[in-house]
């Protein structure tokens, strides 16, 4: 015999889905960022509501089909749901909050920018970037999301249950749905991602070489010179990009990348010698402040968890600390 029938309001918020979040929750065998067959996409499943807690994502555009998320930056509050995308341009850390239920539950697609493919759309477009003298964008906002690039994302979507047509079909599509994020509301954050003339683009280049080699020591004055800038220039554009000085993103963002290694059974102490912190005990002091829990309540947990916990003010002793940083992988924050 086969399983029990759905029930009939079961059956009639399915009817009720969009046709792209259908696509998603038949994907959807896990909670998190969930791998597809596509590198560089990711589904985005949540059964619960989450209340406001720190994450960290990887430049991105995020297409939710159902569910909605607020994410906060400084003063800055944005909505992406079915009818906003989130348009992502550099790796940030920032706190959001989910709206998600096991009847309805949030379904989405993370998007990764790939910066080569914006400038080669870009050459073609013959619009190699925005003004030199023009301001920094928004390094992460919401826009309505357009017909164009919804039934794109619902193409994605559909091919994503199939590895040869995730192969074939998906770089196509992924190029189409970042040729309309790019002619979008928030297309000016991705030119000026790769506008080598542009205080974005020296910012952004630094934040990717923090990701990147997160196992070097990084101090301000080295960081300020790779960009070209001042030290008071750099932390000036720095924090107007991302909201935070640099060493509070670095710091940020250490403690991100820790989480993901003690949820994985990484000893905390190993843990802190990792990403950079000499004392275990100061580290320790530190990722409860942001995360809510310390390390050892964390160790084999499961990290979605982790985000229903506010983030906390950094302690005033990393003021003097030297940078050492690795950066979080965003592989389960959501």
């Amino acid at each position: 015999m086969g399983g029990n029938p759905a029930s009939p309001c079961t059956s009639a918020r399915r009817r009720k889905s969009s046709p792209f979040a259908r696509a998603l929750a038949s994907l959807a065998k896990a909670e998190g960022f969930v791998p597809t067959h596509f590198p560089g996409v990711r589904l985005m499943h949540s059964k619960a509501s989450r209340p406001r807690g720190p994450i960290s994502y990887d430049a991105s555009i995020i297409l939710i089909a159902q569910g909605r998320k607020v994410g906060h930056l400084g003063t800055r509050t944005f909505t992406y749901d079915p009818r906003h995308y989130l348009v992502l341009s550099i790796p940030l850390p920032f706190e959001c909050e989910t709206v998600g239920s096991v009847e309805e539950p949030m379904l989405g697609l993370a998007i990764q920018v790939d910066p080569a493919m914006v400038t080669e759309l870009l050459l073609e477009l013959d619009a190699p970037g925005a003004p030199p003298g023009s301001g920094s964008p928004p390094a992460i906002d919401a826009t309505p999301l357009t017909p164009e690039l919804s039934e794109a994302a619902l193409r994605l979507a559909r091919c994503l249950h199939s590895p040869v047509e995730s192969r074939i079909l998906g770089p196509q599509i992924v190029r189409e749905i970042t040729y309309h994020a790019l002619q979008g509301g928030r297309g000016e954050a991705l030119r000026a991602l790769v506008a080598p003339q542009r205080n974005f683009h020296q910012i952004a280049r630094c934040l990717r070489q923090i990701h990147h080699d997160c196992a070097q020591t990084f101090d301000v004055g080295t960081l300020a010179r790779g960009a070209g800038m001042s030290v008071s220039t750099f932390h000036t554009h720095f924090k107007a990009i991302t909201a935070k000085s640099p060493l509070r993103y670095l710091q940020t963002v250490r403690l991100h990348r820790a989480r993901v290694l003690i949820v994985g059974g990484t000893p905390v102490t190993e843990t802190a010698r990792q990403v950079g912190y000499e004392s275990a005990s100061q580290f320790s002091r530190e990722f409860k402040r942001l995360f809510g829990k310390a390390p050892k309540e964390m160790a084999h947990g499961h990290l979605p968890a982790c985000l229903t916990f506010r983030a906390r003010k950094p302690s005033p002793t990393t003021q003097a600390l030297p940078f050492s940083l690795a950066s979080s992988p965003s592989e389960t924050d959501l």
